[in-house]
């Protein structure tokens, strides 16, 4: 009967994007796509070799640009395809009269329609505009729509997704895997702060920032520290590479207060919590038992509970006792364990949130100011050469040709209409931060 049921989950459960990627000393293969479970379960992927994309800007000024009320596909120079989702693409993209690169997601509203999906995009643009105000979530520049397609200017971050770095390398040092789960935990934190979960936490969605912060965070932040007395010390730390930046808020849910449930099935397979699995209701507790799968994927090379099959691997997932390698330390093993925990009531996290996460042994070293302002200088730099190096990038992607579709505009649609009226199609998609007061 229980198998039954999870056969029945299937068709519900995100898939990962297929891509093909560069992995040194391995040669096992693992599928990706969306919106389903991929019955071959993970494969590690071949990249043919490096590419560097000549820059078209060289010195691009410091100041976050501001895009006009009438912002279009036109105002950009779109580059290179860096990735691919259920309902589009995202692209390469450089502002024509700044010279700034910025990740464009191009969604087609005909896919979203036909999909139901359209409250998730909305989400999803809704959280994107409140994550400009913390240093570890991709933000949102500005979106528009023509008849055809949707459009989200973000924030461009080229070091690569954390997944292509642990397919590369297998797994990362204890030091370094602190590192990524602070930062991550800061910014789960945050989220659920302002009573939105996440709920697809995962290592594709976690991408390594090439620039240290985002142009606008760059900004604002250097006029924070030209007030205090030691500018030049801390100038330093703008240019560090290599902190995380979370993505793709498709899944997330607005609205959800520190005791508040939800029940929709969403994830991805492998970070799905037990009481996901059960159908039960469950909380913000979800996303604690998501990073334990992530940081334990990160110290040890694979998800706590992987099997090739995807119904054993719920069915670990719901009785399996969690099983930690001795090359952890003591202090990674107990935060595992908590996070971990199949009762979410008694889940690490459940009773204080991130204050109680962020006080476990695991994180003595962090000093969460420190942290959060990016004066902690990152374990690994990508080393990227500039904004157009996509060595860290898919070549599955990049060697697409960008479709006509997508290099030309259309006809404007202006969108005025307040949040509210969102449920009427994609009213209310549209946003400046100019014009739109998100604090």
């Amino acid at each position: 009967m229980e198998k039954e049921h999870f056969k029945s989950l299937v068709p519900l459960v995100k898939m990962r994007a297929v891509s093909t990627v560069l992995v040194v000393h391995q040669a096992i293969t693992k599928g990706r796509c969306h919106n389903t479970v991929v019955p071959g379960g993970r494969t590690m992927r071949l990249r043919k070799g490096r590419q560097v994309v000549k820059d078209l800007v060289e010195n691009a000024e410091d100041a976050d640009c501001s895009f006009s009320t009438n912002t279009t596909a036109s105002d950009f120079d779109l580059l290179k395809i860096l990735g691919k989702g259920s309902f589009g693409k995202v692209l390469l993209g450089r502002h024509k009269s700044s010279g700034k690169f910025y990740a464009i997601k191009v969604l087609q509203k005909s896919s979203i329609l036909q999909n139901e999906e359209v409250g998730h995009i909305m989400a999803e643009r809704n959280v994107l505009a409140k994550s400009l105000r913390h240093p570890f979530l991709v933000a949102l520049h500005c979106s528009f729509q023509t008849a055809d397609n949707l459009y989200l200017v973000l924030d461009y971050a080229n070091g690569g997704e954390l997944f292509f770095h642990l397919q590369r390398e297998g797994s990362f040092p204890e030091a370094r895997v602190r590192f990524y789960a602070a930062e991550i935990t800061s910014a789960i934190g945050f989220l659920h702060s302002i009573n939105i979960i996440y709920r697809d936490l995962k290592p594709e969605n976690i991408l390594l920032d090439s620039e240290g912060l985002s142009h606008r965070s760059s900004r604002l932040l250097k006029n924070q520290l030209r007030e205090e007395e030691e500018v030049a010390k801390d100038q330093k730390w703008l240019r560090d590479e290599g902190h995380i930046k979370l993505t793709d808020f498709g899944l997330c849910k607005e609205g959800l207060r520190p005791k508040g449930t939800t029940s929709t099935f969403c994830g991805t397979a492998e970070y799905l919590a037990p009481e996901i699995l059960q159908k039960q209701p469950y909380d913000r507790t979800v996303d604690w038992w998501c990073l334990g799968s992530v940081t334990y994927e990160m110290l040890f090379g694979m998800p706590p509970f992987f099997k090739q099959d995807t119904t054993t691997m719920y069915e670990c997932i719901l009785h399996q006792p969690l099983c930690c390698p001795c090359t952890a330390s003591p202090s990674a093993r107990v935060f595992l364990t908590g996070l971990l925990c199949k009762e979410p009531t008694t889940r690490l996290g459940a009773a204080a949130d991130f204050n109680e996460i962020s006080k476990q042994k695991f994180f003595a070293q962090i000093n969460w100011e420190d942290l959060n302002s990016k004066r902690i200088q990152p374990p690994f730099n990508p080393n990227v050469a500039g904004p157009c190096d996509l060595r860290h990038i898919d070549l599955e992607f990049t060697d697409e040709p960008i479709s006509s579709s997508l290099l030309h505009s259309g006809d404007f649609t202006t969108v005025t209409a307040s949040m509210a009226e969102a449920e009427v199609a994609f009213v209310g998609f549209s946003y400046n931060p100019v014009l739109e007061d998100i604090s």
